[in-house]
């Protein structure tokens, strides 16, 4: 990124995206679809092709009152910044997956 000055022109100076993540680390991916869709399979295939190996059992899955949606909330194994945020567009981008948090 780059900072602008008072008047709003870019000073060239660079800012340094920060988390309060320490990686690597555990972290619970959350999302949600509609229950009569691929969602779950789907959104279980892109996790799969980011974390190999990835454990099933770290799943947790939540239907809305009238099951209509589905939540899933899945813990990874994330080894830095990069790996998360390719996740995150991954998921974000498949039109099952109405969202992620």
């Amino acid at each position: 990124m780059i900072s602008k000055n008072a008047n709003g022109h870019a000073n060239g100076a660079h800012i340094e995206k920060t988390t309060a993540l320490t990686f690597p680390c555990h972290f619970v991916v959350k999302m949600m679809g509609k229950t009569d869709s691929a969602f779950e399979q789907t959104a279980l295939n892109i996790i799969q092709s980011h974390f190999k190996k990835f454990n099933e059992a770290e799943i947790k899955k939540r239907y809305s009152k009238d099951n209509n949606y589905l939540s899933l909330s899945v813990t990874v194994y994330v080894e830095n910044q990069a790996e998360l945020d390719a996740l995150y567009r991954d998921l974000s981008s498949n039109k099952e997956i109405l969202m992620v948090l």
